[in-house]
């Protein structure tokens, strides 16, 4: 049983997951931030730690467990049970815990859980896509010396007097005219990272897809249908089943999708010219996360999540 897969699943929607008998992972939403030092923006994220003292079972990673392998609510807690039973033993034994995706439990001289979270994942779902960047330096005293050369080129008619008490508003413009101009590059930067990530995304599955289905008649092994609650193909999160330079092979495709139970469709032409096929389209990018795992794991490993709006 992959537990850590189970929790990180419930991560991305719930702020507590107890393993009964353990402890409880728990997630705390932290703002976007800006390292000073490096330039560095980081996106909103939540942050995970984990506290031995929750450990009264609340049944929720119980019913997941349950409702994903298909087995009694009973069964699923006492698979939990034997799991932390083998757990324990291996902290007893001095070793180091993993959890993919989650961080690691160690047991410290005193024998207190020690918890060290990665940050491999950001469970906060509003911030897909976002990834952190490092924005260039504003070198406001590079734009003073400037403006004072141009001032030496281009005599202003003023006054000692009044330049002595006025200069600092000159310096104050052009500062305000720099920061201007950095923020609004740094913003189109940040803003290009969702067409940074669908364009990578979009290369690595038509690399993939291209060696596999272009052929105008498929071959494919028949694999256990899963059920979507789509009900209308509306929204900006497509589930991408694959691309392909034949249109014919597209409605081929489609065709084998909605035999198999889904709400198959064609969604146009990428970039480079190829016919794309949506499993499903949604409006929140929780469910399209939610299905996109589904998919991944009954279905087709290969598939992946455009986010587009559609014309």
């Amino acid at each position: 049983m992959q537990l850590e897969t189970y929790i990180s699943d419930l991560l991305y929607r719930y702020e507590c997951v107890t393993i009964p008998e353990f402890g409880a992972f728990l997630t705390q939403q932290v703002s976007a931030s800006i390292n000073d030092a490096t330039n560095t923006f980081h996106a909103p994220k939540k942050v995970v730690s984990f506290n031995e003292q929750i450990q009264q079972n609340d049944g929720l990673l119980a019913h997941y467990i349950a409702d994903v392998e298909k087995i009694p609510f009973e069964a699923a807690n006492k698979k939990i049970a034997k799991r932390v039973k083998l757990l324990k033993s291996y902290l007893t034994q001095g070793e180091t815990l993993t959890f993919k995706n989650i961080g690691e439990i160690v047991f410290n001289k005193e024998g207190k859980i020690l918890f060290e979270p990665t940050y491999h994942l950001n469970y906060l779902t509003d911030s897909f896509g976002l990834s952190q960047f490092v924005a260039p330096a504003v070198t406001r005293e590079v734009y003073k010396e400037e403006a004072e050369a141009i001032e030496k080129v281009i005599p202003i008619g003023v006054t000692p007097e009044k330049r002595k008490s006025k200069s600092y508003l000159k310096y104050a413009a052009v500062a305000l005219i720099a920061l201007t101009l950095g923020g609004f590059g740094a913003s189109n930067y940040y803003v290009g990272q969702i067409e940074q990530h669908n364009q990578i995304a979009q290369r690595q599955a038509t690399q993939q897809l291209d060696t596999k289905i272009q052929q105008a008649t498929f071959n494919l092994n028949p694999l256990p249908a899963i059920t979507l609650n789509v009900t209308k193909q509306t929204g900006n999160y497509h589930i991408v089943a694959g691309a392909f330079r034949v249109e014919e092979n597209c409605d081929t495709r489609v065709k084998q999708l909605k035999a198999d139970g889904f709400s198959a469709r064609k969604i146009g032409t990428n970039k480079y010219g190829l016919h794309q096929v949506a499993y499903a389209s949604y409006e929140s990018r929780l469910d399209a996360l939610q299905a996109l795992r589904d998919i991944k794991k009954s279905h087709n490993r290969d598939a992946w999540l455009l986010v587009q709006k559609l014309d």
